[in-house]
């Protein structure tokens, strides 16, 4: 597999980089401190038709835009913007939200959802983890109880991304716990409805700029026209959209990895010590061709996924083989970014280890990386 990138494919890449570079700046020390999240910079890239990516030209999206294309934005997008829990929690809405409903959804549910998603007018999450159950996520206690009209739903779903100032939920119950995970199904779920709560934003490691937090449900009744596809489809509707969430989520970390390189190299060419500058000093030399070999290992895996995935071939190795090495790789150049600035890469203003805050939770979200091995481990039959 070796997928070739035309002008237009390098342009478009381009044109995201560029603007990241012009629009999505802003006082990052700050708001990493305060843990705000940059609702004027999400509505810039909705103008810019970054949401669109994941949507049909007839309900506001970008039409057919195929998959290598909206990765190579995404990495254009993680390459110019620092903030990388935006470019996450972009992605988190586009792939886990927006794209199951126009895989999955009715007529009436995509005319009633996506423009809005796309235009940023509301926001989406996706809500499958629970107190008791995270890596073994289809063994959920959220019941969705069958009734007149509809469902009525019980239970709390933790650890989702952009809940507190989310408008809808892509949310994941059972219908029958002795089903396992044919009985998971899938609900579109209004969080500002009688029955629901939300938890304030939760503090956290990184990633600080998309707020987490919880969505309690006590006897919420949802119609069934909220039902996302049929009963009992939720865990595969989950792992539909998973592979291509992993393309262009670490699509976005492949660029911050660029940008961190880039910051690297430069800052071994400028700094001196001894009389010479510091990249002239093998130690810190071989951290860099590390860093490198890294990145270019770590883009070979995210275009074979994608080029796979664009020709509707299953990858779910390749999938978790992607998501090990490049979450992995993130946090070890992370590392190898702040010995290379020394004392500087540890101060917060120049911003070199927020990169290592933010990476770590790469290991631990959408599978970690336990899970990884074993899907691998699985894969190879044993």
């Amino acid at each position: 597999m070796h997928p070739v990138f035309d002008n237009s494919h390098l342009a478009q890449k381009a044109e995201a980089y560029d603007f990241a570079r012009e629009h999505l700046q802003s006082d990052m020390v700050a708001a990493d401190r305060a843990a705000t999240f940059p609702r004027d910079l999400w509505i810039a890239c909705a103008r810019q038709g970054i949401q669109g990516l994941a949507a049909p030209e007839d309900h506001g999206g970008k039409g057919d835009v195929d998959l290598l294309t909206s990765m190579l934005v995404m990495e254009g997008l993680g390459k110019g913007c620092r903030d990388n829990g935006l470019c996450f929690a972009l992605n988190a809405q586009m792939w886990t939200v927006q794209l199951p409903i126009v895989d999955f959804g009715s007529d009436e549910q995509k005319a009633k959802y996506l423009p809005r998603f796309i235009s940023g007018e509301i926001i989406g999450c996706h809500a499958v983890t629970e107190p008791n159950h995270g890596s073994d996520a289809f063994s959920m206690e959220t019941h969705a109880e069958k009734v007149e009209g509809g469902y009525r739903l019980n239970g709390t779903k933790r650890l989702v991304s952009l809940a507190p100032i989310a408008d809808v939920a892509l949310l994941f119950a059972t219908i029958n716990p002795e089903l396992g995970k044919w009985g998971v199904t899938a609900f579109l779920v209004d969080l500002h409805a009688e029955g629901i709560s939300v938890s304030p934003p939760q503090e956290k490691m990184g990633l600080r700029t998309v707020p987490i937090g919880e969505i309690h449900l006590k006897d919420h009744f949802l119609a069934e026209s909220q039902r996302l596809g049929p009963e009992g489809a939720g865990a595969s509707i989950s792992n539909h959209s998973l592979e291509i969430e992993r393309c262009s989520i670490l699509a976005s970390q492949l660029g911050a990895m660029e940008r961190q390189l880039d910051e690297s190299v430069a800052r071994a060419k400028s700094r001196k010590q001894f009389g010479k500058p510091i990249g002239q000093f093998q130690s810190v030399s071989n951290r860099l061709a590390d860093m490198k070999l890294r990145l270019e290992t770590t883009r070979l895996l995210l275009y074979q996924v994608a080029w796979l995935k664009e020709r509707k071939q299953p990858a779910m190795m390749e999938s978790a083989m992607l998501k090990l090495h490049l979450s992995e790789s993130f946090l070890a150049s992370s590392m190898d970014a702040i010995r290379t600035f020394g004392g500087d890469g540890y101060l917060t203003e120049t911003e070199v280890e927020r990169d290592l805050r933010d990476a770590v939770g790469g290991v631990l979200y959408a599978g970690t990386s336990a899970i990884q091995r074993n899907i691998i481990a699985s894969m190879l039959g044993l």
